[in-house]
């Protein structure tokens, strides 16, 4: 863990007050929030495997991260004042969203393990398991519903 973070900051300071790499590590890299969801009247949200034509289905990573508005303007920025807003679609693993509730992180978070591969190696990413949304036509993504790898 970098030197620029404070000791078990996720458990320690409010996330008003985490500073920008904080932040950013709370991201566990599962890529899961770059699925394209689905969501019904109701308001029930669906993941599919159909992914941001940005993500890069070997890493979970955005191949484009700093500029991605350029290329993907709907991209949410998750920030402490947006995340209430947003946790309905956020992933039940997703460490904001733990953290927002007051829960513990995972043993596979990097944040926990200190190896940003396991959360690979837990089998909760989507690595490997996603179809980019230019090689799939959207009244298909019906098609494509998968359950949270959790």
């Amino acid at each position: 863990m970098p030197d620029a973070f404070r000791p078990k900051f996720w458990e320690t300071v409010p996330m008003d007050d985490l500073t920008r790499p904080e932040w950013e590590a709370l991201c566990d890299g599962c890529g899961k929030c770059c699925l394209n969801k689905l969501e019904d009247e109701d308001g029930k949200v669906e993941l599919t495997s159909v992914s941001c034509r940005l993500l890069d289905g070997d890493t979970c990573q955005c191949t484009k991260y700093p500029i991605r508005h350029q290329f993907v303007p709907e991209c949410i920025v998750m920030t402490p004042k947006t995340l209430e807003d947003n946790m309905y679609w956020l992933p039940q693993t997703c460490a904001y969203r733990l953290v927002y509730e007051g829960r513990d992180l995972y043993d596979w978070h990097p944040l926990i393990s200190g190896d940003p591969a396991t959360v690979h190696a837990a089998g909760v990413s989507m690595k490997g398991r996603t179809i980019p949304e230019d090689q799939v036509h959207e009244d298909d993504w019906d098609d494509h519903i998968i359950k949270e790898p959790t």
